[in-house]
């Protein structure tokens, strides 16, 4: 997913606090390549790969301050556009990538990351236990967590009533037709109509995939657009009564208008996640370790739910921010709560299969 950024001003906190000790902390975890408590960070320079304002932009600057590696940070687009960076063969010269968890998944598959040793993490121990539950990565062995949330209906609460159904999207009103916007990412264009019809987020059945392309295609003229990244503020114009959205992009819209609210539909949605790997190329994995150490430090991680409106797996940073929940409810929700939604994986050999059909659908 692209991230965008809506909060700004609040430093990171407590740097000091959050530097990197190298000293085995038990817990064990699989290692991969033999790691150095003793090694100089001051010597590894670390280069992180992310989205354009999913981060503070003080935040190499803090890092190196705290732990003494220096610290670049590239910017990414998309997940594709890093995917095709880290497969390109050789050493992409990047540490630390910020991808979605399927993503994680599907660089894992082909060799590329490198596992967590979680004797270097020792902050792992602030994320929730459901954290640990993630169905791209059980365990959380080649991958962190850094943000996570769900997909639903965005909506103006005072335009319309209450959506309880994808169908409120996929089959909508006569009063609602031309108002609503859908996401156009493959996984997210096809949620609602795999969620209404049934199926699972990741089926790889062309069965039911046939099904799920007839259907978006039938509720293509019920459409506004297909809308990835405006479609928050099409919300407070009035241009839209009901989008579909990912949670923390929503609050965006409540921010400016809090007659906008999320809900999740009837028939459940997905969970998705957003999270960090190391890769295996990397000729700094013990400051590419430090730096995960030092994003999960609950100052640090506390920023980014305060800053960017999104929920983060750890306990102690969500507890930093509870207030956030009295003007957007869907930081509220608990990673119980999260659990109860289908979570994300790599679609392996069908992933073309949906490329294929989003690109029916919206040229349709």
């Amino acid at each position: 997913m692209q991230r965008t950024f809506k909060r700004s001003g609040i430093a990171l906190a407590g740097a000091a606090a959050a530097a990197m000790v190298l000293t085995a902390c038990g817990g064990g975890g699989d290692a991969g390549a033999d790691l150095n408590p003793d090694a100089d960070l001051t010597q590894q320079s670390l280069t992180v790969s992310n989205w354009a304002g999913y981060y503070p932009e003080d935040l190499a600057e803090q890092f190196t301050a705290a732990v003494g590696s220096p610290m670049t940070i590239t910017n990414h687009a998309t997940n594709e556009e890093i995917m095709a960076k880290l497969t390109a063969g050789g050493d992409s010269g990047i540490d630390v990538a910020f991808v979605s968890g399927q993503f994680a998944q599907a660089l894992n598959e082909a060799g590329l990351v490198e596992p967590i040793n979680a004797d270097f993490v020792p902050n792992l121990t602030n994320l929730y236990p459901e954290a640990q539950e993630l169905s791209y990565d059980p365990g959380n062995k080649i991958s962190v967590p850094y943000a996570w949330g769900t997909t639903g209906i965005c909506y103006r609460s005072d335009l319309v009533d209450e959506p309880t159904s994808w169908n409120d999207i996929l089959e909508p009103s006569d009063d609602n037709k031309g108002k609503i916007t859908a996401l156009a990412t493959e996984r997210w264009l096809m949620l609602p109509a795999q969620k209404a019809l049934g199926f699972s987020a990741n089926t790889t059945d062309e069965g039911e995939m046939e099904q799920v392309k007839e259907k978006l295609i039938a509720a293509k003229p019920g459409l506004l657009a297909y809308d990835d990244t405006t479609f928050y503020s099409r919300l407070v114009s009035g241009e839209a009564t009901m989008v579909v959205a990912w949670d923390g992009w929503c609050n965006y819209g409540t921010a400016e208008n809090p007659d906008i609210k999320f809900t999740i539909p009837s028939e459940g949605s997905d969970l998705w996640a957003d999270t960090m790997v190391i890769l295996k190329t990397s000729k700094n994995k013990e400051a590419a370790h430090a730096f995960i150490n030092y994003i999960l430090d609950p100052t640090n991680h506390a920023w980014v739910a305060e800053n960017i409106l999104y929920k983060v797996p750890n306990a102690p940073a969500m507890e930093a921010v509870a207030g956030l929940s009295a003007d957007f409810p869907n930081m509220g929700y608990t990673p119980a709560d999260l659990l109860k939604q289908e979570g994300l994986v790599d679609l392996g050999d069908a992933g073309p299969m949906y490329t294929e059909i989003a690109t029916e659908v919206t040229s349709s």
